[in-house]
């Protein structure tokens, strides 16, 4: 090196006799080289370099997600409830000197106080109007013009055409009494009056019938004197039974809503026996799938995606006791033994392999007895015997105990025996009756209320039409309550962290759930109820499986504290003694060419 060569001057001569005097430990008289300088940065430059692409290899990939909108949903749903567009219509036959307008006043005042003026979201957004026509099919009216109205065609209605035993006839005429309907306005719902007249004089019963459609009527004599009875019960129809489906509860809570967070519903039905040693009993379900229980996932199919599936089983006993009864000779079981009537450990039900994941299974079991407790009844608290002898659990299914015409085990075959289509068509009936009681209905044909009793035809789908858009206002309400409730979750879970690893495919499940739920508010605005359930139920699945993806539960959390553990024993020992020998270089650097100033300054100065 250079300060290590000849040419140094020797420090104890002086050949020209002006050259000052020399120390060796301040000074040096020639320039400090750069070799050991250059080497040391240039290493440590290139450890500087290497930083970047270490940072990038373990960077946290972030697909962006569009917060704004996760809370601008929130806040919409929350601060404006969603509601749905109804059109009311009363029509009142053989009545002669009512003002329709004064009616539709009256009615408008009764369904107000039955609703509280509620403004929750899955509630009527309603237009009301009243036709009355007289004994000789004259019409007046109080219509509520909008885009949504539908005019009465004035004489179709007969006052005779209402007689006993004509119910389906009836509700089968009414539907195309009205004219002139939007098809993106919303249902119609009517209820007509009719007075009829009675030949003695004396005002007859009253009778308040509800079809299967969106249409009601009540018939009967001298209502036009009962004027405020009327009133009240055309209200009484289009609230608690048009708009709340016969429930009392103005809304479907979490534990009547049996479907799948992923909109999927398994209705599983098995067929159990007791004891095989004393007799063996199959069923032919594909008929009675296809027959009964397709129109039923037909008609349910906007609100849940819904596969039916069956088995039967054997050797499975329940877990409760029974006691004979020599009165009503059969065994009996109580409803306080039910808790303990369903055997987890001997009834494996749960075989379904398309049922994995977050749908609901929903169990309806046919529990025929052995021989040592047949026939077996189901006694009621009041001490009556159940006419179905089944009961529910609710959010898991339904149980039927059926026992077999003949309890005499020692007759029968012990060849393989099949349940007969006619008790096979009875139980599927029950099922039925307790799935609708899963979705919060009543089983029964009749509504009852202060006002008088109503009857309820009942649908070969199992629901009528105006049940049916009662749960889809209600499941529209829910699945965007859900999905708003779970998008907030997310978008504050990943926000708190910063680093965990958001997937492209989690960002196109929040932005086609926020597009889902955004076409079901304006579907239910429009009066879509079947596409809005639909859409609805699309933007809850796939908020979920947004918030439940696999690499969020796998690696939800990646800290810069786990990176700085796991990198640093391997590149902090050597990047530290690199750093510090570039810091010990540039400091013997400083040092060697101030003494080298302090020489040249020493001999300008001589």
């Amino acid at each position: 090196m250079e300060e290590t060569s000849a040419a140094r001057l020797n420090p104890t001569t002086d050949t020209s006799g002006i050259m000052p005097e020399f120390d060796p430990k301040t000074m040096r008289s020639s320039k400090p080289g750069l070799k050991r300088l250059i080497i040391t940065t240039t290493v440590l430059f290139s450890f500087l370099l290497g930083l970047p692409f270490l940072w990038k290899s373990v960077e946290i990939y972030r697909s962006p997600l569009p917060f704004h909108d996760i809370d601008s949903l929130s806040d919409q749903i929350e601060s404006t409830p969603l509601r749905f567009p109804c059109t009311f219509h009363a029509v009142f036959v053989g009545f002669r000197s009512t003002d329709p307008g004064k009616l539709r006043s009256e009615i408008q005042d009764g369904i107000d106080q039955l609703t509280h003026r509620s403004s929750q979201c899955g509630s009527c957004n309603f237009s009301l109007s009243v036709t009355v026509q007289n004994p000789d099919d004259q019409c007046s009216e109080a219509i509520d013009y909008n885009p949504s109205s539908c005019s009465y065609r004035c004489g179709v209605v007969k006052r005779y055409g209402f007689g006993v035993g004509l119910d389906d006839a009836v509700d089968e005429s009414l539907d195309g009494v009205f004219s002139g309907c939007s098809g993106h306005s919303g249902k119609v719902y009517s209820v007509f009056v009719v007075n009829r007249e009675n030949a003695n004089g004396e005002d007859d019963e009253v009778k308040a019938v509800v079809g299967k459609r969106r249409h009601a009527w009540i018939v009967g004599s001298g209502l036009e004197e009962r004027y405020e009875d009327v009133v009240a019960r055309v209200s009484e129809v289009f609230v608690k039974v048009f708009m709340n489906g016969g429930r009392e509860e103005d809304s479907i809570h979490g534990e009547f809503m049996p479907v799948g967070s992923d909109g999927k519903i398994v209705l599983s039905f098995s067929l159990l026996n007791s004891n095989p040693r004393d007799w063996v009993y199959d069923w032919d379900f594909q008929r009675i799938d296809e027959a009964l229980l397709a129109p039923v996932t037909k008609a349910l199919a906007p609100i849940a995606n819904i596969s039916v599936e069956s088995q039967v089983l054997y050797h499975t006993p329940k877990s409760s006791f029974s006691s004979w009864d020599e009165k009503l000779q059969s065994y009996i079981f109580k409803t306080s033994d039910l808790p303990f009537f369903v055997n987890s450990n001997e009834w494996h039900l749960d075989t379904s392999a398309g049922a994995s994941g977050r749908s609901k299974i929903l169990q309806f079991v046919v529990y025929i007895p052995s021989g040592n407790e047949c026939p077996l009844q189901l006694q009621l608290p009041n001490g009556e015997i159940s006419k179905t002898n089944g009961f529910i659990s609710p959010m898991w299914g339904g149980v039927i105990v059926w026992n077999p015409g003949n309890c005499d085990k020692d007759s029968q075959s012990l060849s393989r025996n099949t349940i007969s289509p006619q008790d096979l068509e009875q139980i599927v009936e029950v099922f039925l009756g307790q799935f609708r009681q899963l979705f919060g209905f009543k089983s029964e044909a009749l509504y009852t209320s202060g006002l008088g009793t109503y009857k309820i035809l009942p649908s070969e789908r199992g629901f009528t039409e105006w049940e049916l858009d009662v749960l889809s206002r209600k499941h529209t309400c829910f699945n965007l309550h859900s999905c708003s409730t779970t998008l907030g979750s997310l978008s504050r879970l990943v926000q708190s962290l910063p680093r965990m690893i958001i997937k492209d495919e989690i960002g196109e499940q929040v932005k086609y759930s926020l597009k889902a739920a955004k076409l079901a508010q304006s579907n239910a605005s429009l009066g879509g109820y079947s596409s809005s359930a639909s859409s609805s139920r699309e933007a809850r699945s796939l908020a979920e499986n947004a918030f439940f993806h696999p690499s969020i539960m796998s690696v939800s959390y990646f800290s810069y504290e786990h990176c700085f553990a796991v990198y640093s024993p391997f590149f902090l020992p050597v990047a530290g003694h690199v750093v510090l020998a570039a810091l010990r270089e540039w400091k013997r650097y400083k040092q060697e060419k101030a003494k080298y100033l302090a020489w040249l300054t020493r001999k300008k100065s001589a």
